[in-house]
């Protein structure tokens, strides 16, 4: 076996590699005596078939394809070691021709992570301020949601509710025609028929109208995404929101335990400042992760890149599937849409990973067992298949990660604070 190192970038090194003849021989007769055993010849028991006869019978290309697929894995075992690589992952390889057998192997590389001083960042959080307005904000949703509609006499405005009858064509080929349907006349909705409410708004109880729209690009159908409709529409009914009065009584009517509307206000900016709270931690944590990754240097194949696309396509059609929405995009399309993010993601694990080596920061099992614990009420699903899934090494390996991972960042976050306490000395 002749094995040429072409080239190593990205992380990656391209070998070549060219078997010897008497290498491919010794794999096509135990190809031959694999096959010839589970084969049917005419005339000759398994097994029994000379060689010439089985290859006659197959296909000599069968036999050698049979030949290379099980010499290609060891063959790039044995040029991995011979070049001293660290491989990270499986190779990807091309077979470039058969006689004699010659074929290249992109061979993935450990990354490499140089980290800068992390330890000179120095990060202020923002601070979390919740205003009356965003108070109010939060009270004027709570009655929405506790209003109740009321019918009324008059042309049809913005924010009410309408029960109307509706038909649509396009190129004079009706594609809906339904009826009594109740509609909240609410701007941008629905977002797969642009423009709808504002064609509502104006027409009294008992009129019709006609106009014409153009369907959304991701409209349901992709038959008619982004084409123009004719529609026609009846108004039977218009109702009004009618919103409850903000006072004690309003407060007490959502909770029993809240005797004011001063209570129910207090209420509210506590869990507000609570979440703002959250949020500002997470965009901080978020912002110092950042700060690391802009003075480090990483290097990684791109086959780690690939690897998080898939796992976030997998995230996208789960959440697709669940919310019964669609994206009018290829495949392709996505990929790269999401190849950013997959690169920072990749990216930031990778920095945070090293930091923790770095730090010598590790997971006791008795942490593990805790947060498994803990997680164990959230996790839905058969009882003991649940049981069995947390007593897994994968479930054991994965709490540990995240542990590590959330330890790393607690430990920026204090570093960014003993930064601030010297600069201010």
């Amino acid at each position: 076996m002749k094995v040429n190192k072409e080239k190593e970038e990205n992380r990656q090194a391209f070998l070549k590699i060219e078997m010897e003849p008497a290498e491919v021989e010794e794999y096509l007769k135990e190809s031959y005596h694999r096959l010839a055993s589970k084969t049917n010849v005419p005339g000759f028991r398994k097994g029994k078939a000379p060689r010439a006869v089985l290859e006659r019978y197959i296909g000599k290309e069968r036999l050698l394809e049979e030949a290379i697929s099980r010499l290609v894995p060891k063959a790039c075992e044995q040029a991995i070691r011979e070049q001293e690589l660290e491989a990270f992952g499986r190779p990807s390889v091309e077979i470039e021709q058969t006689d004699p057998v010659v074929f290249t192997a992109t061979v993935p590389l450990k990354p490499q992570v140089s980290l800068g001083d992390y330890h000179k960042i120095r990060l202020t959080p923002e601070p979390v301020k919740v205003t009356e307005d965003d108070v109010n904000a939060v009270l004027e949703q709570l009655r929405r949601q506790h209003s109740n509609w009321g019918p009324v006499e008059r042309e049809v405005k913005l924010d009410d509710l309408v029960t109307l009858d509706i038909s649509g064509s396009i190129d004079g080929k009706q594609f809906t025609n339904q009826s009594a349907v109740q509609y909240e006349v609410l701007p941008g909705y629905p977002p797969t028929l642009p423009g709808f409410a504002g064609q509502l708004v104006g027409v009294k109880v008992g009129g019709e109208k006609e106009f014409k729209l153009q369907l959304a690009k991701d409209y349901p159908s992709v038959e008619l995404a982004g084409k123009e409709a004719q529609f026609r529409v009846k108004v039977s009914e218009v109702k009004e929101r009618r919103l409850p009065q903000l006072d004690d009584e309003f407060a007490t009517s959502l909770d029993p335990e809240l005797k004011t509307l001063a209570s129910l206000r207090e209420r509210i900016s506590t869990n507000l400042r609570l979440r703002a709270e959250e949020k500002a931690r997470g965009d901080f944590e978020e912002k110092l992760i950042d700060s690391v990754v802009e003075i480090s240097q990483v290097e990684f194949p791109p086959v780690l890149v690939e690897a998080e696309i898939v796992r976030l396509l997998d995230q996208q059609a789960r959440w697709l599937q669940a919310s019964g929405s669609r994206i009018n995009k290829s495949g392709e399309e996505l990929r790269e849409e999401l190849r950013p993010l997959a690169v920072k993601r990749v990216t930031r694990s990778l920095v945070l990973e090293r930091m923790s080596e770095a730090e010598k920061i590790g997971a006791s099992e008795a942490e593990i067992k805790a947060e498994l614990e803990r997680l164990a009420p959230t996790i839905s699903g058969n009882k003991d298949e649940v049981q069995k899934w947390l007593d897994s090494p994968q479930a054991h390996r994965s709490v540990e990660q995240v542990l590590i991972r959330r330890k790393t960042i607690q430990l920026l976050v204090e570093i960014a604070g003993d930064s601030k306490k010297a600069g201010g000395k």
